[in-house]
């Protein structure tokens, strides 16, 4: 005779719904836009379907979209020109620069969205690198300055939140004393504190041009300064180091195969933790449905209810639209 039945608890979607450990909601989701100069311009990314580059009047539509959907926050990443890249970075606090313009026109429009500029060097730098370059090296404290003043200048624009993605040691702290030493004492600081070296970035760099340039002078890829995907227990280092610099949340980055990662972090800290759903990942999915080998909307829901069960507060993912449509019916 059996007396314990698990499967009493799933017999209907009423019963199963009641004893839910975690659901999933527009709320979680911040959702990556990319900008170009211009005026009604827009350019498809033909490595990520559905994914446009837009000027900034075409992205304010889309933000109202968004917004109107549940989607209350974005974070920004800007397709600079070729002839304002150099070594410095300095276009990256021009404060009549792009992102500076962008952050402007969505506050304006949308004072409630949560606005949230991406913090590195790599789109403004003729090397493709997130940090200023001396010798075939990537310099540390001097590329913390450059996010410091980047940071500052997004404050300035009217950024709720500003997120150094960048992985140079020290930044958050020398963010944070810039922040308040320029009085924005309340603009928070979202850290991408165990963001790896991943294969998985493919998509993103193709659509800013951002990937580092073949030079042999100077490093072929990101691994001097962001994560050995082997490890782990790094990832826990790094987070401890940022919390202590005065970080407001966390972000994991890659997403799904990086879960592990998401459930350690959260049972180490009590902030919220952002995972970063990458280009990489929702390429696979698209292409997948595309080909009919997936449902493209039940994989977008459980994909993204695996983060929320592993612990995540908010989701950065590019299908943030699509899912809100989902979930709104």
């Amino acid at each position: 005779m059996i007396y314990s039945r698990n499967r009493r608890l799933r017999v209907n979607e009423s019963m199963r719904g009641l004893v839910r450990e975690c659901s999933l909601s527009t709320d979680d989701f911040v959702m990556p836009i990319f900008v170009m100069e211009g005026e009604n311009k827009e350019e498809a990314i033909s490595s990520m379907p559905g994914i446009f580059r837009r000027s900034i009047d075409l992205t304010i539509k889309e933000c109202k979209e968004l917004f109107s959907l549940g989607v209350k926050a974005v974070n920004l990443y800007m397709k600079v020109s070729e002839h304002l890249k150099d070594n410095t970075g300095k276009e990256a606090w021009n404060k009549d620069g792009l992102m500076q313009n962008t952050i402007k026109a969505i506050k304006d429009a949308i004072p409630e969205m949560v606005i949230m500029p991406d913090v590195a060097l790599d789109p403004y730098s003729i090397y493709g690198h997130d940090g200023i370059i001396e010798n075939g090296k990537i310099l540390n404290d001097a590329t913390n300055e450059a996010l410091a003043r980047m940071s500052v200048s997004h404050a300035e624009a009217g950024a709720d939140i500003v997120a150094p993605s960048d992985m140079m040691d020290g930044r958050v702290l020398a963010i944070r004393e810039a922040l308040e030493e320029s009085g924005f004492h309340d603009v928070g600081i979202l850290s991408y504190a165990a963001k790896y070296a991943s294969s998985f970035y493919g998509p993103f760099r193709s659509a800013l041009d951002s990937a580092p340039k073949d030079n042999m002078e100077i490093p072929k890829d990101k691994k001097t300064y962001q994560m050995d995907f082997h490890n782990s227990r790094e990832a826990l280092n790094e987070v401890f180091k940022d919390v202590e610099e005065g970080a407001d949340i966390i972000m994991i980055k890659p997403g799904l195969p990086y879960l592990d990662i998401v459930s350690k972090v959260r049972e180490a800290i009590d902030l919220p933790i952002a995972v970063y759903n990458v280009s990489g990942e929702y390429a696979m999915l698209k292409a997948a449905a595309k080909n009919g080998w997936l449902d493209n909307d039940k994989a977008i829901i459980e994909s993204l209810t695996c983060f929320k069960r592993a612990g995540a507060d908010m989701i950065f993912t590019y299908a943030a639209k699509e899912a809100a449509m989902i979930l709104n019916g």
